[in-house]
């Protein structure tokens, strides 16, 4: 199939599009570059015609000849989102609209959209469902909802949508991203061999790999249209929901010498559960597999091979907040978030 993926230059685009090529997928890619200089290691066979554009500026023409969307570009992540609220919601919802109504017009059958298992934001009671009451709490959450219920509206006959609502991805990306969970605390016990948190550690959050999460975007696009048409799937697996602190102690003990304490509840309300039945007994021959263990494992030969040190771990360019901070400051993008 021909597809395009916005956001191919970020932490999930450099892996989806070695996953979709190697599967035989002719692939285009749309990003504005906000990430390129966060580059950790070599780990690409393939490199991908990449057009460098905001989604916002897409135009019809653009998304003229494909098969398919893959739409990943949006600001990412909670702080981002609540410090610029504004463009938060103009980037992640309605540009991913427009995005969505222009490749409809251009004759695009399949749209597949990242969401987030963090629409769910309070799960008090056992597991959630694609099903279940959505609570957002952030701004990123409460657009990932808002483009989902929008896009809703587009399907038909022509167009096919689907919502993928990621658990908290985590693993090696040469485009690495170290404000993630996982990546963040292997980077802090390679770095310092100590794992300090602040908080108690007790809040849920379901895990995927980033190579499962791309394994699971490449299902969807290559099953019949009557499977995925108007369904929303979490990706993951039922086994990844961890307490933080068991995330923390498992990563303590894969990297040598690593103390790992915790501190008392920092009043963050966000906790879940989720269920991934749904994506397993619809597509029973994908196996989401990889392990917290088997990323700090991973995570830690590449650290070891490049020979990560802190001021690399610390390097804006693989943490969000601290890259799109740089730019604004240097004046190379506007208050609008476009470049300058």
């Amino acid at each position: 199939m021909k597809v395009l993926i916005t956001g191919i230059d970020g932490y999930i685009g450099t892996q989806m599009a070695q996953v979709f090529i190697s599967a035989g997928h002719d692939i285009t890619g749309i990003d504005t570059g906000f990430y390129r200089e966060g580059w950790l290691y070599n780990g690409v066979k393939f490199s991908p015609k990449v057009i460098t554009k905001d989604t916002r500026q897409i135009t019809l023409e653009d998304l003229k000849g494909f098969d398919a969307v893959i739409s990943l570009a949006d600001l990412s992540n909670d702080p981002l989102g609540n410090q610029d609220p504004k463009n938060t919601y103009e980037i992640n919802h309605k540009a991913i609209i427009r995005l969505a109504k222009l490749a409809k017009k251009a004759g695009v059958k399949r749209f597949i959209y990242s969401s987030s298992c963090s629409i769910y934001g309070v799960a008090k009671d056992g597991l959630v469902d694609e099903n279940s009451e959505v609570l957002p709490q952030t701004t990123y959450a409460k657009c990932k909802l808002l483009v989902e219920q929008d896009l809703k509206k587009l399907a038909d006959n022509n167009f096919s949508p689907t919502y993928m609502r990621n658990a908290t991805v985590f693993g090696a990306s040469p485009r690495m991203r170290f404000d993630l969970v996982v990546n963040n605390l292997s980077g802090i016990a390679w770095t310092q061999k100590e794992i300090r948190l602040s908080s108690d550690g007790t809040p849920w959050r379901p895990l995927v790999h980033i190579l499962d999460v791309c394994e699971a975007f490449l299902t969807v696009l290559e099953a019949p249209e009557k499977l995925v048409h108007n369904q929303i799937f979490n990706v993951g697996s039922t086994t990844g929901n961890y307490q933080i602190k068991d995330i923390a102690k498992i990563i303590g003990k894969v990297f040598p010498g690593c103390k790992v304490s915790f501190g008392k509840s920092d009043g963050d309300t966000r906790s879940y559960k989720v269920s991934f039945e749904k994506i397993k007994k619809t597509f029973p021959k994908l196996k989401i597999k990889r392990t917290v263990e088997y990323s700090a494992k991973e995570l830690k030969d590449i650290f070891k091979k490049v020979q990560m040190s802190k001021e690399v771990f610390e390097f804006r360019g693989f943490t969000r907040l601290k890259e799109i901070e740089h730019l604004k400051k240097t004046g190379q993008i506007n208050k609008e978030f476009f470049w300058n």
